[in-house]
């Protein structure tokens, strides 16, 4: 997407974040429930990756490969999917509906999904398969894989975790955001996770902790990979509902509709960003 000064990219995809809330935001009106609160966790980093890190359709170079194993958080993905033109702000409205191409997880019949995911711990294990394939097909293609921490007790992820690093997977990119709650509460009262760093060094990856709402951190974690052995891990710390003060920070973030008080509240936080 070509070259500009770091601070000038940092600026221009912290406003694509602002913008990938707003539409969230607009997602969780109207009496719709959805899982808002890992959604707004995660828009920087899915700003930072479809509209700078990625090649999500191909040209100048391979096609890269994006696999959102969060299924839940789709919406974030829905965001993305407007802002590169590939659906209508308008078809937010059909969410969930029979027939509609944005069901509650990511869906086939969307642009630009490769896996229909949502049974939590499993994107990473796929996110292997793309990776050993375009490398015995000599691509010079990206895998990422963006997770959620509560999905880090599934014990399938450590089991790919090994076999990533097993195969000295270079080309591949886990993505944990860590917003520290998950369905049922507090990630650390169900099941902790810490060391999590230490965790994943152990498993044979290398590891960067950044500040998930700081894109300039953002950048410079993306800009560690590849590494010049084995797959890499970016642990991004954010917060559960981003930019919406009536649930931020809490468990209440998960799965939620907005009341038209708590979306106007919202939107005049994020007019400021």
């Amino acid at each position: 997407m070509g070259t500009m000064p770091d601070l000038e990219l940092a600026q221009r995809l912290k406003a694509r974040a602002t913008t990938l809330r707003r539409h969230i935001v607009t997602m969780a009106s109207g009496g719709q429930v959805i899982h808002l609160g890992g959604s707004m966790s995660c828009a920087d980093v899915m700003a930072a990756l479809f509209f700078h890190f990625l090649e999500v359709e191909g040209g100048e170079r391979p096609k890269d490969h994006f696999i959102l194993s969060k299924g839940h958080t789709v919406h974030a993905f829905h965001a993305c999917l407007a802002e590169l033109g590939k659906i209508e702000e308008a078809e937010f409205r059909t969410l969930a509906q029979t027939g509609t191409r944005l069901a509650g997880h990511p869906s086939l019949k969307a642009p630009l999904v490769e896996f229909a995911t949502g049974s939590l711990g499993h994107g990473l294990s796929l996110g292997i398969g793309i990776a050993l394939a375009e490398r015995l097909d000599g691509l010079d293609s990206k895998t990422v894989v963006l997770m959620g921490d509560g999905e880090l007790q599934e014990g399938s992820v450590w089991e790919a975790a090994l076999s990533a690093s097993n195969f000295g997977l270079t080309n591949l990119l886990a993505i944990v955001d860590r917003n520290e709650f998950q369905g049922s509460g507090a990630v650390a009262d169900v099941q902790p996770l810490d060391p999590l760093e230490d965790k994943w060094r152990s498993f044979g990856w290398n590891t960067v902790v950044v500040d998930g709402h700081d894109m300039g951190a953002i950048l410079e974690g993306l800009g560690r990979f590849p590494a010049k052995r084995g797959p890499t891990v970016m642990i991004a710390e954010t917060i559960k509902g981003k930019g919406v003060p009536s649930v931020q920070g809490s468990p209440r973030a998960h799965y939620v509709s907005l009341s038209d008080e708590q979306v106007a509240e919202a939107l005049a936080v994020l007019e400021v960003e």
